[in-house]
This record gives structure tokens, sequence and C-alpha cells, in this order.
């Protein structure tokens, strides 16, 4: 019973019992108009379940950051951190085993969806020796993983939907269980509410999200009606980590508030007509009274003749420098520099190619380069050769010839392909599938071996293993390979 926690109780008063350790395998999808008691069920698991597995909460409007004084959660502000950050906590949140409320309230909609996506990617692409058991709580899911397009822009839906697909389709063998909820089923994406195989259903009142959660809970379509009539904190359960057949629940007490949640139902001020009209139409307050400059020093009338004549003999500041122009050498100079900073920053790989043009191109104007002369696709190339070690400015020839083989070459395979010729033109090992994750933006090293299998049969390079394991790689255009290692 240790990993089992007490949800609530059924309608005879028995209490119903949710198994963490068969969640973790299962998932789970909570479903419930607004008012339904959603956000109670999630505090009462989150508050049981603190103790037995870690707790990652993607939190839209703030509602759970009262768990860190009373359980430990670390609460981390969406809005106060960069996309390198994010990457980089998310990253370390997995490898400390650390309970996570990542707070989005801050953020407008759209920048929600990015973040959450950069966070949730991140935790699936940590390495396999970091793939602990976790709980991913995602609230208010239908934002992150809509069923139709809306007001927020193409790629920031497919980003949010695509985290939120791996999540739930793939993430159990990476220790993550994710736990959604919902206020409409109908706007979830369907390829996400079908992977989790327990429901806790609660009240909604249109036919169509009636209907399909009676679906789920496998009941005729006549019953759907009682879930109309559920009261507040009321579920309807089923799956193999909460029961076999349906069954009612009533959700527990919780120990945290939201910061959003008033106790009780305070009454109105006590305060007449008269006076509550006053003080809504009261005058604003009067700022502090500021001295009359204007009066306190009255310049002497000049005439225009001398004034233009003490124009003319004015000297023109000493403090002020004029604007320099920037030759073509010491602009490249600039944009290497910037370059190399960037590629041996951590976790650089890992970040979308736009936030790192927009971070190259402010990097640049704050040293003085107003235009590095870059569109968006030859910035990801010089990038790409920036991360292999390469000089985007003056390749030898030998890494002349190695650009021009890497032309035919799609835009994500770039970076680890460039590594590899880097290192077989210097005679050094090929780098082992950790490196070449990283170079790829992922960290399954899996995926590292299925690229490396694609340049094979692109006919770019030839792999060869020993009986020992060591990797030789050949790129034979090149008439280059890697030692044995």
């Amino acid at each position: 019973m240790q990993n089992q926690i007490d949800l609530g109780s059924d309608s005879a008063g028995a209490p119903v019992y949710l198994d963490v350790e068969e969640l973790l395998a299962t998932r789970l999808l909570v479903q419930g108009n607004s008012g339904s008691g959603k956000s109670h069920l999630l505090r009462r698991l989150l508050e049981k379940s603190a103790g037995i597995v870690q707790q990652i909460v993607i939190d839209p409007e703030g509602d759970f950051v009262s768990l860190a004084e009373a359980f430990g959660h670390v609460v981390i502000d969406g809005a106060a951190y960069p996309d390198t950050e994010i990457v980089r906590l998310a990253a370390r949140a997995r490898e400390h085993r650390a309970s996570i409320v990542l707070a989005l309230d801050g953020l407008e909609i759209e920048n929600q969806m990015r973040c959450a996506a950069l966070f949730l990617d991140a935790l699936f692409e940590a390495p396999d020796k970091h793939w602990y058991p976790a709980l991913v709580i995602v609230d208010e899911a239908q934002l992150f993983a809509p069923s139709a397009a809306g007001e927020v822009s193409d790629e920031a839906r497919r980003t949010s939907l695509a985290a939120m697909t791996n999540l739930m389709c793939r993430g159990r063998k990476r220790g993550l269980a994710g736990v959604i909820a919902t206020q409409r089923l109908a706007k979830l994406a369907k390829n996400v509410a079908a992977e989790a195989s327990n429901f806790l259903m609660g009240r909604t009142f249109l036919d169509i999200d009636m209907v399909r959660a009676a679906d789920l809970l496998g009941m005729e379509r006549r019953q759907a009606e009682q879930i109309r009539d559920l009261e507040r904190g009321h579920f309807l359960g089923l799956g193999p980590a909460i029961s076999r057949r349906p069954v009612a629940v009533r959700i527990g007490s919780v120990e945290t508030r939201a910061k959003s949640t008033v106790a009780g139902l305070p009454p109105p001020p006590a305060a007449s007509g008269q006076d509550m009209a006053a003080l809504l139409h009261a005058p604003p307050e009067e700022p502090p009274a500021q001295p009359d400059l204007w009066s306190m020093a009255q310049p002497a009338r000049v005439t225009a003749a001398s004034l233009q004549d003490r124009i003319e003999r004015q000297a023109a500041p000493a403090n002020i420098p004029a604007e320099v122009e920037l030759s073509q050498e010491e602009a490249d100079a600039v944009a290497r520099d910037v370059l190399c900073e960037m590629s041996g920053e951590e976790g650089c790989t890992f970040l979308p190619s736009a936030t790192l043009f927009q971070d190259f191109t402010v990097r640049c104007r704050m040293r003085g380069l107003k235009n590095h002369g870059l569109d968006a696709a030859q910035f990801r190339r010089s990038f790409a050769q920036a991360v292999a070690g390469l000089d985007p400015h003056a390749p030898d020839e030998h890494e002349e010839q190695l650009l021009g083989l890497a032309n035919a070459i799609p835009e994500e395979l770039l970076t680890p392909f460039l590594a590899i010729g880097k290192a077989a033109l210097g005679g050094k090992p090929c780098p082992d599938d950790e490196t070449l994750a990283v170079l790829y933006g992922t960290r399954s090293v899996g995926r590292a071996r299925r690229m490396l299998e694609h340049l094979e049969r692109s006919d770019l390079v030839v792999v060869r293993t020993d009986l020992a394991g060591r990797r030789s790689v050949a790129i034979p255009r090149l008439n280059v390979a890697t030692p044995m290692a």
C-alpha cells in the first residue's frame, strides 16, 4: 500500500485509492468544466504523492506555487528566465530529481506554449542515466495541445503539440508519466488524450463532451446524463490505477490553497450607496507639488544675431565620439567572436534556430556591429560550423571541400556531419554517441545512431565497427577517416 494514495471516498464512504506505480505506466486524463474541481483533484494527487515520486507541474495560472512552502517544490517563473536557462533548469530537475512548479502566469498564451514546449522537450531529451520516474502534471492541457488552430501562430502550436504528444506517447520509457487536465475533451488533441488509460471525469454540460466522456468510461450513451449531475469535487474514475469498473469518487480535502482562492464567502462591505459612490467618484490623489523651476531661473533675453554668433563659435562637445564604421575585417571578427561565444554555451544546440538568430543579432549590435550581413539560412550554416569547430569565415582548403560536400545535407544533420568531418581531417576519433546526440539537438543516443545510419545510407559516410565495439567513420569523397576508437 505504500505506493497507493487515498484520492477520496466512493458513494458508500469507502476509500478510493490510486496506485502511483501503475499510474506511471498508464497515465491519467482529468476532464471537467470550470468549477468542477479539477484543480482540487490535482492538488490532492500532488499532496498525497509528494513523498513517493518526483513531480513536475506545468501551471499556466500559477495556482500550484503554494506547494513550495508546504512540500518543498521549486517554483520556476517562466517569465523570469531566457530560453537557454529554461532548458538547463529542466535538465537539472531530471538529474537531481527535484519537484518543480513551472509557473507560466506571467506570460501570454503563445509564450506559455513556447516555454512549456522547451521545458517538456528538455525533460524528454535527458540522458538515459537520468530517466527517473516522475509525474508530469499539465493543467489546462487544451492550451498546450489544442485540437484546432487558434489565435496563436502555427509554429507555437506545432511545437507545443509535439512536446505534449512526446510526453503522452513516448514519455513512459523515459520515466515520464503525463497527468493532463482539461475543461473540454473536444478542445484537446485526440492523439494526446488517447494515450491515457486512466480517467477521472467531472461535471460537464455539453452533449459532445458528455458522450465522449461516457465512451472513455465504457458507459452507454443513455448513461452519459449522470455526468451532467455530478457535484463539484465528484468524479467518475476508471483505469488500471484506479478501478477496473467505473467508480464514483468524492475527492478528499487538501492542505494547501491556490493563491487566488478566498476562503468562504466574505460579505460585501457594510457601506451605504452614497458612501460607496463617493469612494468611486473621489478625485485622484494630487501628486506632491514640484518646485517651479521655470520661475526660479529666468534666462536673459538674447537677440537672434547674438544667439547665431554664439552657435557658430561654439566648439563641438569633446565627449561625444563620432560614429565609427567597422571595416569588413573588423565586422567579420565581431561576428566570428559572437558565433564562437554562442557555440560554446551549454545547451545551445537544443534551442530553436529563430531564438539563436535573434540572440546573435542582439549580441552583434551590443558590440557595435549593426549589420552582420547574414540571413537566417546563412546564420544556421555559420552556427553549425562554429559548433563543429570550423572557422565560419576562414576555412582552409580541406574544410572548404567538407563544406561543399555538406551543401546537400539537411540543416538538422549539418552540425554532427561537420563535427565528424572535422575529426577525420584532424586525425581524431569520431565523437561518441552522446556527443553526436547533443550536436544533433537531442539527448537520445538512439536518435544519434539513427542519424549516423541515415548519413551512411545517403553515401556520405562509411561506418566500420570492430568486434571490440570501436568505431571508425570514413568520408569517401574526401578520402579521410577517423581512427578506430
